[in-house]
């Protein structure tokens, strides 16, 4: 959201950030950065009035689910303004692998058709706009659910190139040690792969490393995630990390054992950021390298995940070359001065043909339709429940 924040400022507008969130202290000031802040409420009309003030040039929702609240307000009020859905990653994608992890078995189509995926998929069509931050998830919403390319924009992290006065600063491979993983636990992927982990990896990494640690950073951690905190075990679980930088140069290996998820991983790029490899699952890397090496092993198998988690952990050779590999990743496919030019001209283009690029979006003027918007209508309906109790 940052980096997006300030691909806009680049282009000149001024960003108002209008939240339902509570006032957290971890929060980003983004005041710091001259972006206003607008506290907002849900089902309540007096969004109708702030955003028919403010009356933006472009209006960006941050997931799926934003868009369903607050999407039909914004045509009503703003009707020319460009509407863009930030997916973050493919939610139905991600429910889907759960669905099939949680059953033991290959994902299917019918996991794939859920409730979640039509919701987030009329949400595209409502947008005149969809970044998509993963090759893979455009892959698959263009060619599995036909949605028209010129709707999605593939826009992934967007990163400053990783020069030789950088790396040199970092920790070698000797001034490093023990392994490290980290994640948000309210987010189920992050959790599954913490208790794969512990339960699972560890303790075939534990056994022909017997001195060697896994910490685990991440917050939100709850009491099902305080407990697996067995330090006899080499496995601590550190909570919060105040530096994530400082977390991962100190780190000789990255562990990233998701087994199901969607998106890009940013925990990956933290690690090729500072130098440190990964072992991944495939879902984790997904998206991630193209037809570059990765920063690491790509394992599924937990054997022989271990193996070559304890492999990497000791050949200096080996994980110089890994190393490298994550830089030229981070420089060669998230290259922010790749990208920026021909978003700010897709941006120009939709704002100056935006009447043409609707007509041709038919199905999406079919979801904007009076009788296809639950959304709407629920919204209204709490509404006017919540004035009546006052």
């Amino acid at each position: 959201m940052l980096q997006l924040i300030k691909q806009f400022q680049k282009q000149g507008y001024s960003i108002t950030f209008a939240t339902t969130a509570n006032v957290s202290n971890r929060a980003f000031n983004l005041e710091s950065i001259e972006v206003s802040i607008q506290n907002i409420e849900l089902n309540n009309s007096s969004f109708d009035a702030f955003i028919k003030l403010l009356n933006p040039t472009i209006v960006m929702f941050d997931r799926f689910m934003t868009e369903e609240q607050f999407g039909w307000r914004v045509a009503e009020q703003c009707p020319n303004a460009l509407r863009i859905l930030d997916t973050e990653d493919f939610h139905g994608l991600r429910k889907a692998r759960g669905e099939a992890l949680k059953a033991d078995r290959a994902l299917l189509i019918e996991d794939l058709q859920s409730d979640i995926t039509k919701r987030e998929i009329a949400s595209i069509y409502r947008c005149d706009l969809s970044l998509i931050i993963s090759e893979a998830e455009m892959k698959i919403l263009t060619h599995q659910f036909k949605i028209d390319s010129h709707l999605l924009y593939y826009l992934p992290f967007l990163l400053e190139p990783i020069g030789e006065t950088s790396i040199s600063k970092l920790l070698s491979f000797k001034d490093r040690e023990h392994f490290v993983t980290i994640g948000n636990f309210l987010h189920a992927p992050n959790y599954d792969a913490v208790l794969y982990l512990k339960q699972t990896i560890w303790p075939l990494i534990r056994k022909r490393l017997p001195h060697a640690e896994l910490h685990v950073y991440g917050s939100y951690a709850q009491q099902k995630t305080l407990q697996l905190h067995q330090p006899k075990e080499g496995f601590y679980i550190k909570g919060f990390a105040e530096n994530v930088n400082n977390v991962m140069q100190s780190a000789k290996i990255c562990l990233a054992s998701l087994r199901f998820g969607a998106g890009l991983k940013g925990k990956l790029v933290d690690a090729m950021k500072n130098g440190t490899p990964c072992i991944m699952s495939t879902i984790a890397s997904e998206g991630m390298f193209g037809d570059l090496e990765e920063n690491g092993c790509i394992e599924d198998n937990p054997e022989a995940f271990a193996e070559k988690a304890i492999a990497l952990y000791t050949d200096e050779i080996l994980w110089k070359t890994k190393q490298i590999n994550g830089f030229n990743a981070i420089n060669s496919r998230f290259n922010v001065a790749d990208f920026e030019t021909d978003f700010k001209s897709i941006i120009e283009t939709l704002i100056s043909n935006l009447i043409i690029h609707r007509q041709d979006n038919f199905t999406g003027q079919l979801l904007m339709h009076h009788s296809m918007q639950s959304t709407k209508y629920m919204s209204r309906w709490i509404e006017t429940k919540q004035q009546l109790k006052e």
